[in-house]
């Protein structure tokens, strides 16, 4: 069984300059869209801002001068500028939305990669459902950010600067008034931001909570312990504990932007009835000229163009600050260290040209840093190609992390593992990975039909390989029995199986790959007498020719060994044959003893027995 974890947690840092750098490196490989983008949001801005003026003219020139064809001629032109404006706005919302969903596709390929690369030991320290929700909630939750963005910026500013530049060519005095509030709510959407990333900072980590809680007891396995527990009522109240956090925190959050929004909604309201009372007082009082009924009608329609994407910069400044939290959980993530990856100088191993020795050279190993006590202790033994590699020991004695280090799920922390001479450093992973075959104690199997999960083994495999590998397995009558055969869906984590079968379908994979080196970790503890003497028969053969590590309790598997390591706290203590290790009279015969002599002195194993 593999080791007891600590949890793993990547490093926390603050949102700053980097954040931002990387967030804008995100548009980077779009710049010609983003152009696309910005020419499309000009012109919809320019048509945009003809409005006012045309209707300035109409009510000027046009209706208080009796000239209807000047009324008629502005008023398509005024049409035909909003209908433009409105396509041209349409056209670069598309193009800003497909910009948005091609980052978030990227972000997700990104992180799912980065995680594909993590080592073992950050999937044994890291719940699941927190994966999960950097992946799908944290990632989705900035849609709206990438998405319009970068479109709004641009729109909302180009229409505020165009916009102020109007009103103050037809009135400086009703510009002043109309702007002069704007400062107060720049600082207080700077404030509001900096808060409301906390809150969303404090949301997707209880949403992470939430989604680990359902993920651990709603799985097969977990509402399988729950009911055999009798723990329901225990669920539930940690699910509607964790539930309510994130509502409550989801209520402060959606709360603290209404009170923002609809204060600025209220200011907004009142600025038009302000600017009609200074127009009125400059009018009546000081007889000003200049401020006709066409002026005053342009200058509030100017204004109201002015009002609302001043409000949409100011909720696009919180959106994005409280945003650059969900930036920031994923680029934690993405800054996570890859313990074991390939080097500079990694090499392809050809499965066709590897003989399959395999050499442990003075291997220390030691799950956590601060770890006072070595896992694996001065670990060193050759195996030679074709032999059959028994490891024996105490639960906890090391013997499958021995056997982790092959594949490279762990790296050595002091000296090496090589596969015919070669350092498993320096050989590519996609190599390793073809040239050893493992098949567990606790056998996974993907939510699919039995023949995906064969092909895992082999994706290149005929329905002949599959029958033959199968067969070897002693489960293809088995299959061939099922309505849908080898198309049967196995249920989540194979549920629908037995453990015997999912076991035996575990075999076939790894008989389908055809590796050069072999580990079998208690690979037939699921099965019953009959059932583990075909496996065995059908091991044999392929065992033949290629290295085979075997982590075993069968009596029949120490007794075909070539070697047999005994294993204790990490350290080899005892080496041989079995019957070479009997004949010290050590920890093996101890450990042997124990095990398979009965008090009459008959050696049992299971239904076989052996006289001594």
């Amino acid at each position: 069984m593999g080791p007891m974890r600590m949890g793993y947690t990547p490093n926390k840092r603050p949102i700053g300059k980097e954040t931002t750098r990387r967030v804008m490196s995100t548009f980077g490989p779009y710049k010609l869209q983003l152009t696309v983008v910005f020419a499309a949001v000009l012109v919809s801005v320019t048509l945009g801002l003809l409005t006012p003026f045309y209707l300035k003219i109409i009510i000027n020139d046009g209706i208080l001068k009796g000239r209807l064809d000047i009324v008629q001629r502005y008023t398509i032109l005024t049409l035909l500028a909003t209908i433009g404006g409105t396509v041209f706005s349409l056209a670069y919302s598309y193009q800003s939305i497909d910009i948005g969903q091609r980052i978030m596709r990227d972000l997700r390929n990104d992180l799912y990669s980065h995680l594909q690369a993590m080592s073992l030991r950050f999937f044994t320290g890291t719940r699941t459902g927190e994966i999960q929700s950097r992946l799908a909630n944290d990632v989705g939750g900035i849609q709206s950010v990438v998405s319009d963005t970068a479109a709004n910026i641009l729109n909302n500013v180009s229409t505020v600067l165009s916009t102020l530049v109007a009103m103050i060519y037809m009135d400086w005095r009703l510009t002043l008034l109309s702007i002069g509030i704007l400062p107060l709510f720049a600082v207080l959407s700077m404030k509001v931001g900096v808060f409301a990333r906390g809150i969303r900072q404090k949301s997707q980590s209880q949403l992470a909570d939430l989604n680990s809680t359902m993920q651990e007891t709603l799985s097969v396995s977990g509402i399988l312990l729950t009911k055999i527990s009798g723990r329901q009522q225990l669920s539930m109240q940690r699910f509607q504990k964790e539930n309510q956090a994130l509502t409550a925190t989801q209520i402060q959050q959606a709360m603290i932007m209404r009170y923002f929004f609809n204060l600025i909604g209220l200011t907004f309201s009142i600025t038009p009835v302000l600017v009609y009372w200074l127009a009125g007082y400059l009018v009546i009082h000081n007889h000003d000229k200049g401020l006709s009924i066409g002026v005053i009608v342009a200058f509030t329609a100017l204004q109201s163009r002015l009002f609302f994407p001043l409000t949409n910069l100011l909720n696009i400044q919180v959106d994005v600050s409280s945003s650059f939290a969900l930036f920031d959980r994923i680029f934690e993530y993405l800054d996570m260290p890859q313990e074991i990856a390939d080097g500079p100088n990694s090499k392809v191993m050809n499965p066709e040209d590897v003989k399959g020795e395999v050499t442990f050279t003075h291997v220390n190993f030691r799950y956590e840093e601060g770890q006072e006590e070595l896992t694996l202790s001065e670990v060193s033994f050759d195996a030679k190609p074709g032999e059959l590699i028994a490891l024996v020991g105490a639960s906890g004695a090391g013997k499958t992390t021995l056997t982790y280090m092959i594949p490279r799920l762990y790296d050595v922390e002091t000296g090496s593992v090589s596969i015919d001479g070669q350092d498993v450093r320096n050989i590519k992973l996609e190599s390793l990975g073809k040239i050893i075959g493992v098949v567990t104690q606790e056998t996974y199997l993907v939510h699919d039909t039995i023949r995906t999960n064969l092909l895992y083994g082999r994706p290149d495999a005929t329905e002949e390989d599959l029958i033959a590998a199968a067969t070897a397995a002693a489960i293809h009558e088995h299959i061939a029995s099922l309505p849908d055969g080898y198309d049967t869906v196995v249920g989540e984590r194979g549920y629908k199986l037995s453990g015997g079968e999912k076991q035996r379908i575990a075999i076939a994979r790894a008989i389908l790959k055809n590796p050069r080196i072999l580990i079998l970790d208690e690979a037939t503890s699921s099965l019953d007498t009959t059932s583990e003497r075909l496996i065995q028969a059908a091991l044999e053969p392929l065992m033949k020719g290629r290295t085979t590590f075997a982590i075993a309790h069968r009596l029949s598997t120490i007794l075909s060994a070539d070697q047999i390591l005994v294993m204790d706290n990490g350290e080899i203590v005892e080496r041989g044959t079995h019957d070479e290790l009997l004949a010290k009279d050590g920890f093996y015969r101890k450990l042997y003893e124990a095990q398979f002599v009965s008090s009459d002195g008959t050696i049992t194993a299971h239904s076989d027995e052996y006289k001594v």
